[in-house]
């Protein structure tokens, strides 16, 4: 048992303890570590039906179609492999946001400041669930409502006189709070997915607008690096 701090017992250990063996064989691993983001989106078309409807994200790696893309960009998703971590890299999940967004069929930069639009994002709020989604087991995460900010639709809309509307419309303003205490661990190569569901009175998507859901997952990774 060590005293050592305790009144009338010195600091550091005496000399004729010794230095530490320290190996000579040069280090052959680097070991990474950080905070990063990996993201998945699915786009709905106008007039889409969404009522008993379910979609798989995160299964569409950049570059290639799918999700109602052609082809996903980097700004709809992070994977080079579709539905699976990449060798090497362990990844806890800690948070997940979802962001819903609109387009006009080609570009999506369309503000959520009309009736339509607003009961768009409403639509998705009110009837959209997430699940995880690993091979044969399935697991319920939450209701769209309570993942990002939760509490419904936020932002500020005016009209001026000609009734033309200003403002945007966003699914919340604050931080994301899923896995606070309780990470999801997801190993190197391990294959998973997100599932994105849609209840039985869940409307169809409205005329003339095209309509996205991004779901971004937070979280810590971990890798290591041959360097000898």
């Amino acid at each position: 048992m060590s005293y050592y701090g305790t009144p009338g017992i010195p600091m550091v250990a005496p000399p004729n303890v010794g230095i530490p063996a320290v190996p000579f064989k040069p280090q052959t691993q680097l070991f990474r570590y950080g905070e990063q983001a990996i993201w998945s989106t699915q786009s709905f078309i106008a007039g889409a039906a969404l009522s008993s409807s379910s979609y798989r994200l995160f299964s569409t790696p950049i570059g290639q179609t799918g999700q109602g893309f052609a082809p996903l960009s980097i700004a709809e998703t992070s994977l080079k492999e579709g539905g699976r971590i990449p060798a090497g890299v362990a990844f806890d999940c800690f948070g997940i946001s979802c962001h819903v967004y609109h387009g006009d069929g080609t570009n999506y930069d369309t503000p959520t400041d009309t009736s339509a639009l607003i009961g768009n994002l409403v639509n998705v709020q009110n009837n959209g669930v997430l699940a995880w989604d690993f091979l044969q087991t399935t697991v319920d995460i939450s209701p769209i409502h309570m993942i990002g900010a939760g509490g419904g639709a936020f932002g500020s809309v005016s009209q001026n006189a000609a009734g033309a509307n200003t403002g945007n419309m966003n699914n919340g303003a604050g931080t994301v709070w899923m896995y606070r205490k309780h990470a999801v661990a997801l190993p190197g190569q391990s294959t998973f997915s997100l599932l994105l569901r849609f209840g039985n009175y869940a409307a169809n998507v409205a005329a003339g607008s095209t309509l996205a859901v991004k779901v971004s997952l937070l979280g810590y990774y971990k890798n290591t690096i041959a360097i000898g």
